[in-house]
């Protein structure tokens, strides 16, 4: 009797309930924790990458962020260019190439690319005379010089418009007085190589001064419609030059982007025609 009972409860133990599923399941429980530590597993390994990337990435843009600091610090006091001894030209060379090595190689990215720019420093010659005549002339002020690219989705070539903002004391405004305009379409040659066939040169934007238009129409007097027509003539002035002639290769040049970020460009003129340092500017039009 006392048999026949330990059978019965040995019988109804949960032990002996055990479906063959249930078997199955307890069989692969440690299949199943290997599987689910190896997930684990991956899934930190990802994240630890994904750490490290954007850790060697912070590292690079401070890097880069430092070189370019360097750069614009060595231009400091050099007035774009024009007063530079032969160490300063060798440190700002440095800098630049420091600058260039971090994106050397990889293709312009007209995107990027399209916008207004202005000049921070310049060895070339053709644009130092310009800061030498406004240094030695008294009647002759030169204000920013910008570059304008128009290529935004494209990515074959576009325009590009150099600016000079310039003045005559007394007669137009201070260093804003009137912009002379160089246009020239551009088109891409290699990675970081432009062609430029420069088309015409334009004067535009006069702005006369105050003493000038109190000289054409004094405030004591009534203005007249001759006066008044001077003056609307003087402000829409516009003169235009075309640089090639019918028939005739526009005149032209090589041009190295060297860099390109979202808010520095540096180029070189190929053929020794110097070097150039833009900063990013809000649009001209």
């Amino acid at each position: 009797m006392i048999m026949g009972m330990e059978l019965l409860a040995l019988n109804s133990s949960p032990l002996c309930n055990v479906t063959p599923r249930t078997r199955r399941r307890i069989h692969h429980t440690p299949n199943n924790y290997k599987a689910s530590v190896a997930m684990m597993m991956a899934s930190a390994s990802k994240v630890s990458v994904a750490m490290m990337m954007t850790s060697a990435s912070k590292v690079y843009d401070s890097v880069l962020e430092n070189k370019k600091h360097v750069l614009l610090t060595s231009l400091q006091d050099t007035q774009r260019g024009l007063l530079t001894t032969p160490h300063q030209r060798s440190s700002i060379e440095q800098a630049l190439v420091n600058v260039e090595g971090t994106n050397v190689g990889q293709p312009i990215d007209f995107n990027k690319l399209d916008g207004t720019w202005r000049l921070q420093y310049t060895s070339a010659p053709d644009v130092l005379v310009l800061f030498q005549a406004a240094a030695t002339l008294p009647f002759f002020q030169v204000g920013q010089i910008f570059q304008k690219f128009e290529c935004r989705h494209n990515s074959t070539g576009g325009i590009i418009r150099n600016a000079v903002r310039w003045s005559i004391p007394n007669f137009f405004e201070e260093q804003e007085g009137a912009t002379l305009l160089v246009s020239a379409k551009f088109t891409l040659v290699s990675a970081r190589n432009i062609y430029l066939q420069f088309q015409e040169i334009t004067l535009q934007d006069i702005n006369i001064s105050e003493q000038l238009q109190a000289l054409i129409s004094p405030a004591i007097l009534p203005r007249s419609f001759i006066s008044l027509q001077i003056l609307q003539y003087l402000r829409t002035f516009k003169a235009q030059i075309l640089v090639k002639d019918s028939g005739r290769e526009s005149v032209g040049g090589l041009y190295y982007l060297s860099y390109l970020d979202d808010d520095m460009l540096l180029g070189r003129a190929v053929g020794g025609g110097g070097v150039f340092v833009f900063t990013r500017a809000q649009s001209l039009y």
